[in-house]
């Protein structure tokens, strides 16, 4: 099962996330049949609001990921929960690239250049939205970015996944460390270089390592605390029943439309790839649920 890590370090000056995803990347691989470089994006992308999930206070609070950007890929769109739920999709998930110069996979010629948007639904009239534009198309170092600049925390953020030669995931996960008001500058240096001379998350998750020896690789000068750990999950709640209510609330008019022209209707669910199919019978039992 994946899971997060939630504990703080230099005495609450620094508080951090760290996360195994590689079932819930595993799964995304299943439902899309993702390429290489798609399962690596989406992978990122879903590690990463997946931590994000878990930051949100309320039970009901839903957080929504957007990357869009002018690359192949077309953006994705992630899902997640303050209960460790989350749920992704990329718009074309079978993108083939060659491996970029350093021999890695090109995510960043797979996003291009565009935006990250941050949607969090807190139970408001509205909801939050954060938008900065992508710095690398790499993932990690625009969520970096967007966490300074749009929430105002100076972060780190390292994500990987590692895909197996049979294209399934062979290990996923990264971490995020946010800095507390009162870590202070000299604090800071010492955590940039602890972070430029500690190994990438694939490579220790490779080599045998849990969240909990990664938190003591990163951050063993600095006293961490582990706070809790959340198992997360990939999991979509749709279901005909849900289907059937969202055709109802478009309307009498559109739903005759739909019988009248085709007969039918089809309803596509981009998380979890299940088509939903409604014949001229169900059709004309909504419509009379309308009337009713």
């Amino acid at each position: 099962m994946s899971y997060v890590l939630r504990g703080t370090a230099a005495e609450g000056s620094i508080r951090f996330f760290f996360a195994d995803t590689k079932d819930i990347v595993e799964k995304a691989y299943e439902y899309h049949n993702t390429s290489p470089v798609i399962s690596a994006a989406l992978g990122r992308t879903l590690t990463v609001s997946s931590i994000m999930g878990l930051m949100l206070k309320g039970e009901k609070d839903i957080l929504t990921v957007q990357i869009k950007g002018d690359g192949p890929v077309g953006g994705i769109t992630v899902t997640a929960d303050s209960k460790g739920i989350v749920k992704g999709y990329a718009v074309n998930p079978h993108v083939d690239l060659p491996l970029n110069k350093y021999g890695k996979l090109d995510v960043y010629g797979a996003v291009g250049n565009g935006s990250l948007i941050v949607i969090k639904d807190l139970g408001l009239k509205e909801p939050y939205v954060g938008q900065v534009p992508l710095i690398s198309g790499e993932i990690a170092e625009d969520f970096t970015y967007y966490f300074t600049v749009s929430e105002q925390v100076p972060s780190a953020v390292s994500l990987g996944v590692l895909v197996d030669v049979d294209l399934s995931i062979k290990q996923a996960g990264g971490f995020v460390l946010q800095m507390m008001p009162d870590c202070d500058d000299e604090l800071i240096t010492r955590l940039e270089r602890r972070l430029g001379a500690a190994p990438s998350v694939t490579s220790m998750l490779d080599s045998g390592m849990t969240c909990e020896d990664m938190i003591q690789r990163v951050l063993h000068d600095f006293d961490p605390v582990i706070l809790d750990k959340t198992e997360v999950e990939y999991k979509c709640s749709c279901s005909r029943e849900k289907v059937t209510r969202a055709l109802m609330n478009v309307g009498k008019k559109e739903l005759t439309d739909m019988l009248e022209t085709d007969k039918k209707a089809n309803v596509h669910c981009r998380f979890c790839n299940t088509d939903y199919d409604f014949d001229e019978n169900d059709l004309k039992n909504m419509i009379a649920a309308l009337d009713n």
